[in-house]
């Protein structure tokens, strides 16, 4: 058996023993990547003297490249909970809409803070808005939760103001600011398709509207912010990132065009939005020291992130090492089917261990080696690859995942009811989206 065949094996191996670790005996997440990583190095062709520097090098790297815009994001999170921000776009939303119309309410619900808030945090801050609206409208609650959640997932996984696909963005050197913008775009119709998939599974079946506490009506009556104030937390730094690459576009580099360029580079959009997130809860509920105080709760919230973010990139980078990425490049060869193998890699490996960002960060890795055998070595076929990594990192929140969880008991649904209609939606989410993706990529690439 030739080298490479056994590296592969390991590889194999070393990824079910991650999932092993993780989700049956419950081992730390940064513990199983970082252990599986040394051995797997160990085990495979990487110089002994290089180890160590190697996975050294690789957490710091991947921690370097996303520390900003994850420590920002999560700041902002902090001061749209505060400040009832979150709140505030839910309940204008509905107000616009209708009871009549509480599924699309839902849906923009969580689209829109989603953008910059990760899902877990965006859907606690906005769980009693949801039961509060299905109460109301008399809409099922697990219904209403496979909505909101899958429209905070969607972007979660697509848009790079977010771990997986900001770290798979940086192992492929992919465009950031293109990122954002296609991923916008193409959250848009698996959000469709995962609305109505979720009410067709909802169909039939005897789900009950949530049973609204107090508390929450009160919260959500109360002086909350103004939706255009809400919103500019949340849409400043798309806005910043969008000019950005738009003079790019243009070939606009040199002038005014630099300041520009400055204001949407992501860390700089985001601390942007920051800033407008602490004005923002300055004006409703806010106190002296609010800067101090929401910078260190954003670092106790995303530290845990970084951790794990950044050992998937290590995990990552020994991959790379080992050679396989390139063999399997050479195996699978062809811009025919190209982007079929990081969105099909990247889904076993979501379905599997359960953590999107672990399952887009490992994909990139294994797949950056052969981006040229594939046909996506160009701008273009970067974006696009980094966007079927993306798509199959949705595919699909179960048991193993965290979210499915927030999403479960934050709705005071049964896991059965979660598992049927919100764990489905983001099966056809992911897969509608790729084939979006992919049928956009025919003339493109």
């Amino acid at each position: 058996m030739s080298s490479i065949a056994i590296s592969s094996i390991l590889v194999v191996l070393s990824i079910v023993a991650i999932i092993v670790l993780t989700s049956k005996v419950k081992f730390s997440v940064f513990g199983s990547l970082f252990a599986v990583s040394l051995v797997l190095a160990l085990a495979t062709n990487v110089p002994l003297a290089k180890v160590v520097d190697l996975m050294k090098t690789s957490f710091g790297n991947t921690l370097g490249s996303i520390s900003f815009i994850i420590i920002f994001g999560a700041a902002i999170a902090v001061c749209m909970q505060r400040s009832g921000g979150a709140l505030s776009i839910a309940t204008h939303i509905l107000k616009l809409a209708g009871k009549n119309n509480a599924r699309p309410a839902m849906a923009w619900t969580g689209f829109i803070p989603g953008l910059t808030i990760f899902c877990d945090t965006g859907y606690i801050i906005l769980s009693g808005i949801a039961r509060s609206i299905s109460a109301k409208s008399k809409t099922p609650m697990p219904l209403v939760a496979a909505i909101m959640g899958s429209s905070l997932y969607v972007v979660h996984c697509l848009v790079p103001t977010h771990p997986g696909a900001l770290a798979a963005a940086t192992t492929l050197n992919a465009n950031l600011g293109l990122l954002v913008l296609a991923g916008v775009v193409f959250a848009i119709p698996g959000l469709l398709a995962a609305y109505y998939w979720a009410g067709f599974m909802s169909k039939g079946q005897d789900y009950a509207p949530a049973e609204v506490d107090a508390e929450t009506e009160a919260l959500a009556q109360g002086d909350l912010p103004k939706f255009s104030h809400a919103l500019l937390p949340v849409v400043l730094p798309l806005v910043l990132i969008s000019i950005s690459t738009l003079l790019t576009t243009m070939g606009m580099k040199d002038g005014a065009a630099v300041f520009m360029h400055f204001l949407g580079n992501p860390p700089i959009a985001l601390l942007m939005g920051m800033l407008c997130g602490i004005w923002l809860l300055s004006k409703h509920g806010g106190k002296k020291g609010d800067f101090t105080n929401v910078l260190e709760e954003a670092i106790v919230k995303a530290g845990p992130i970084l951790i794990i973010t950044a050992a998937g990139g290590m995990f990552g980078a020994i991959i790379k090492e080992t050679g396989v990425g390139k063999a399997l490049g050479d195996a699978l060869g062809g811009a025919s089917v190209g982007l079929f193998v990081p969105f099909i890699i990247a889904a076993l490996l979501k379905t599997a261990q359960g953590s999107s960002t672990v399952a887009a960060l490992t994909s990139a890795a294994i797949i950056a080696p052969s981006l040229a055998t594939f046909g996506l070595d160009s701008e273009t076929g970067r974006m696009f690859a980094v966007l079927a990594i993306g798509a199959g990192s949705i595919v699909a929140s179960h048991a193993n995942d965290s979210y499915f969880w927030v999403v479960t008991k934050f709705s005071n649904i049964e896991m059965q009811q979660s598992l049927r209609v919100f764990t489905t939606s983001t099966l056809v989410m992911g897969v509608v989206t790729f084939a979006c993706i992919w049928l956009t990529s025919l003339f493109m690439l």
